[in-house]
């Protein structure tokens, strides 16, 4: 079974032990969608669907992608019920629930930044 990009793309930020910490912690939170997903997923386990009416700014591919990749890095957990139609709820593992503080800050920076150049 060959492994998805995502998958190896992590392995190789692994295996850097050189890189900067901030510069690591970017590589897996980084890019305009996941950080929004993990701040709206913080509130509890959502559906796809429920997710998506968050961030109506995406398309469905864009989420897709950004919760496997986030799925493939540990941070959400993707659960599948077995039932008709299917059911799926995404959630914060504890390793995405540790962000929680930091996107409270971030989310408290957007607001500052919003009053000082507003």
């Amino acid at each position: 079974m060959q492994q998805s990009n995502t998958a190896s793309k992590t392995d190789e930020i692994l295996d850097n032990t050189h890189m900067c910490p901030l510069s690591f912690s970017m590589s897996l939170i980084g890019g305009k969608w996941k950080c929004i997903a993990i701040h709206h997923l913080g509130d509890g386990p959502l559906r796809f669907g429920a997710l998506k009416r968050c961030m109506p700014n995406t398309t469905q591919r864009m989420l897709t992608l950004t919760l496997r990749e986030l799925e493939a890095d540990g941070i959400v957990h993707r659960k599948v019920f077995n039932v008709v139609p299917p059911h799926v709820e995404y959630s914060l593992t504890d390793l995405g629930k540790a962000l929680a503080p930091v996107m409270e800050s971030l989310a408290t920076w957007g607001e500052y930044y919003r009053q000082v150049q507003g």
